[in-house]
């Protein structure tokens, strides 16, 4: 059986790394990438390398539609076309709705939202040809719940939700599975914003009180990628500790 390509966007670091060496030890030849930071991009790869790993890191701003095409040109050169696509890219925003800039919250749209557009779009040329792909889109609790101070956020991950299930019922019949996970509060450089007082008060609204890990976020994925969930499209699947 060929070895499946998977495209992990933002996966320098946090959920992202830890899906990309998940599916690279699954037998997976993996697409590393990320918008500016190009060591923290090689240093995965190296990381990833010296594990066995068939991988390739590609930096690409995937908020931006010409970049993202520049990003796939590299795939098909190397490896064809993505199987599985992860669209895991994100950044956060926190303050007041009303002390924001147009431009910051257009560049949280963008980044949360449009590339999750850009990459769909542009994976499923390969994955409509071979008639099977599985796209995963790493979204948040937020997206459904609602924050208070994140608002622009909430409303990104709340369009990347609609998006999900508008596209499995959009993309079943070409035998594409297209699904969500809405993360909880997970172990991250996202969260480092938060001192211990405000995690340990976060903490007590987890029902298994404690914060999730990355490698968690990263079975799951490759739970919904492969074979074992063949029948699971449409679904924002919600890992989240039991919030309460």
């Amino acid at each position: 059986m060929a070895k499946k390509t998977v495209l992990v966007t933002g996966s320098s670091r946090g959920i992202g790394k830890a899906i990309a060496t998940l599916f690279g030890k699954n037998g997976y030849a993996v697409v590393l990438n990320g918008s500016k930071d190009i060591q923290a991009l090689q240093n995965t790869k190296n990381e990833l390398t010296e594990q066995c790993i068939d991988c390739i890191a590609v930096l690409a701003d995937v908020s931006v539609y010409e970049q993202c095409n520049m990003l796939f040109y590299e795939i098909e050169k190397k490896y064809g076309g993505v199987d599985i696509l992860i669209n895991n890219a994100g950044i956060a925003h926190i303050g007041l709705f009303s002390d924001m800039t147009p431009e910051q919250w257009k560049r949280v749209l963008s980044v949360n939202l449009e590339s999750v557009l850009h990459c769909t779009h542009i994976a499923l040329k390969y994955m409509l040809h071979c008639h099977k792909g599985s796209i995963i889109n790493i979204s948040s609790m937020w997206g459904q719940k609602g924050a208070s101070c994140e608002a622009v956020y909430s409303a990104s991950k709340g369009g990347v939700d609609a998006f999900t299930k508008a596209m499995a019922k959009e993309l079943g019949p070409s035998g594409i599975r297209v699904n969500a996970i809405s993360c909880g509060i997970i172990d991250t450089d996202m969260n480092q914003c938060f001192d211990e007082q405000e995690k340990q008060m976060m903490i007590e609204e987890i029902s298994l009180m404690r914060i999730g890990k990355a490698e968690e976020v990263a079975k799951l994925a490759l739970f919904l990628a492969e074979d074992s969930a063949s029948f699971i499209t449409g679904q924002i699947v919600v890992i989240d500790g039991g919030m309460i």
